[in-house]
């Protein structure tokens, strides 16, 4: 794809009018070069847009056959990566493939042979076992979150996976963590560095963090008169365990706080939920390990709150990086209980003092769940016009709609959505029967 053509696609499909300075000069010195790129940038950057537009100035026509692979270790930066990509490249297949997903779904969506794989290493490596995929003929390669996709653990993986694609021309590594040096086994040719770690005007620069002194070593009234004395943005509570996690939200959920719930042993379906609902609207608070720090793709979050202190500084710098994303700006707020002493790496801006209301704002939005998604052979056209044409409601007034492989996610207000529920129940959509339903946080 040409330059032009794909800023115009970013204006048209994302809203974005203007590039920021690193992602100008990632795409100016990729096209002006014929080496690989190793890309460091802070949290929240838009690094991810950045080698997106990178790799589609290096694609030929769509062909049926492979072009591009793009490696994460994490199945949320998957899922994100290959939905701004499924966006952006306009005629070109993208499959995704991670843990949690269905391998028949993805063996037949690789039947046809992608021109772009979004994968982790240990599925595509799966896939590449089991003949489903031939990575031979991949001429372009991204490395996201290289720290992570590098790191010992994944060692193994990724040679075995480089290794079937002999005919790599251009590589391009991405992180917000300086790895040095590169394994050999990546196979780097001519790198040109970007560096914008220094340059660039950091997260933390732009986020007030705040102490919130607990009366006990039990920091759950805390929290709740902290959320209280918030205003209505969208807040993500960090604690480090799943008990905590759960604990923390059936008291949130008690005290009619919209909150969802977010972590490792949740089923992947209820996890993808959980990050859709905070975005559309249908909850405002989500409780979270350190799972959600990295790689989700969530809307504009104004406040984080760590109720248990993080585990390490890179930790508290990738909580912290879910809020003030690209130019915005932020809050984060210290729980300690008394006694409880910071580590060196926490600065504290201010002590927050709590002026809590009777009540936090209720979500404005509730979700309809369609027990049917892409495979079904839904889009959100589909949806939209479903809705709006039999739910009772205009079609301005219905917010934000995800379709899954077997599921989708469509937002109404609140104050409508019993009504518009009943509505629905009786129609057909594309000559179908859907069972629907409203969508509840995980308890």
């Amino acid at each position: 794809m040409k330059e032009k053509e794909i800023l115009q696609t970013v204006k048209e499909r994302m809203g974005i009018e203007t590039l920021n300075d690193m992602q100008s000069m990632a795409l100016d010195k990729w096209k002006s070069g014929s080496g690989d790129l190793i890309l460091y940038s802070p949290t929240g950057t838009g690094k991810t847009l950045a080698f997106t537009m990178c790799l589609l100035q290096a694609l030929k026509p769509p062909m049926q056959q492979l072009q591009a692979v793009v490696l994460s270790p994490s199945r949320e930066l998957v899922m994100q990566t290959a939905e701004i990509l499924r966006q952006l490249a306009t005629g070109y297949k993208v499959t995704p493939c991670y843990g949690g997903h269905a391998v028949s779904d993805e063996k037949a969506s690789l039947a046809v042979t992608p021109d772009i794989i979004v994968a982790t290493p240990g599925r595509l490596l799966d896939h590449h076992k089991r003949g489903h995929i031939d990575l031979r003929g991949a001429r372009l390669l991204v490395l996201d979150e290289m720290d992570k996709s590098l790191e010992l653990g994944f060692e193994d993986e990724m040679r075995q996976l480089l290794k079937q694609m002999p005919k790599l021309n251009r590589r391009i590594l991405a992180s917000a963590t300086v790895l040095y040096p590169v394994p050999d086994y990546v196979r780097l040719h001519n790198p040109y560095t970007l560096d914008v770690l220094e340059k660039s005007e950091q997260p933390a620069e732009r986020i007030t963090v705040r102490q919130v002194m607990a009366d006990s070593k039990d920091k759950l009234d805390t929290l709740r008169q902290l959320l209280l004395s918030l205003d209505d943005g969208k807040v993500i509570v960090f604690a480090n365990y799943r008990e905590s996690v759960e604990r923390i939200h059936q008291f949130l959920v008690k005290n009619r706080i919209d909150a969802g719930i977010y972590h490792g042993a949740l089923e992947q379906q209820d996890r993808e939920c959980a990050v859709a609902m905070l975005n559309n609207g249908s909850i405002n608070v989500l409780v979270s390990t350190d799972l959600a720090s990295r790689g989700l793709d969530i809307d504009t979050v104004e406040h984080i709150i760590h109720y248990h202190m993080p585990v390490s500084e890179q930790a508290y710098i990738h909580r912290n990086g879910r809020t003030a994303r690209v130019d915005a700006v932020g809050n984060a707020y210290v729980i300690t209980a008394p006694a409880e002493e910071l580590p060196d790496w926490v600065t504290i801006d201010e002590p927050m003092t709590l002026h809590p209301a009777d009540t936090r704002p209720r979500a404005t939005m509730a979700t309809l769940y369609f027990q049917a998604g892409k495979k079904e052979k839904l889009s959100r056209g589909d949806i939209l016009g479903f809705i709006a044409g039999n739910g009772g409601i205009e079609a301005s007034c219905i917010g934000r709609i995800d379709v899954r492989d077997h599921y989708s996610l469509a937002a109404v207000p609140r104050r409508s959505a019993q009504g518009v529920l009943k509505n629905l129940m009786n129609a057909k959509i594309k000559g179908k029967k859907v069972r629907i339903s409203i969508k509840t946080p995980v308890s």
